[in-house]
């Protein structure tokens, strides 16, 4: 396996679309490695926002099992 896809499959499976992880292997392959490097930073930020999303999800749930719990008793 080639460096290139490497790359593309660990993108894939840190979560980046096969597009984005494709975009990014097509600047690695032409040695555009400061954009390769920012491109992956923003995908980090992505996740990121991601996880916090989640994380407020997460936090809605508690708050309505607590206040369903509250109900119960």
């Amino acid at each position: 396996m080639s460096r290139k896809e490497q790359l593309i499959q660990g993108l894939s499976e840190a979560g980046c679309s096969q597009e984005t992880a494709e975009r990014i292997g097509t600047l690695y392959e032409a040695g555009s490695y400061d954009e390769v490097l920012h491109q992956m930073k923003v995908q980090r930020c992505v996740l990121i926002d991601e996880m916090h999303l989640s994380q407020r999800k997460v936090d809605r749930m508690d708050f309505l099992i607590r206040h369903q719990e509250k109900q119960m008793k």
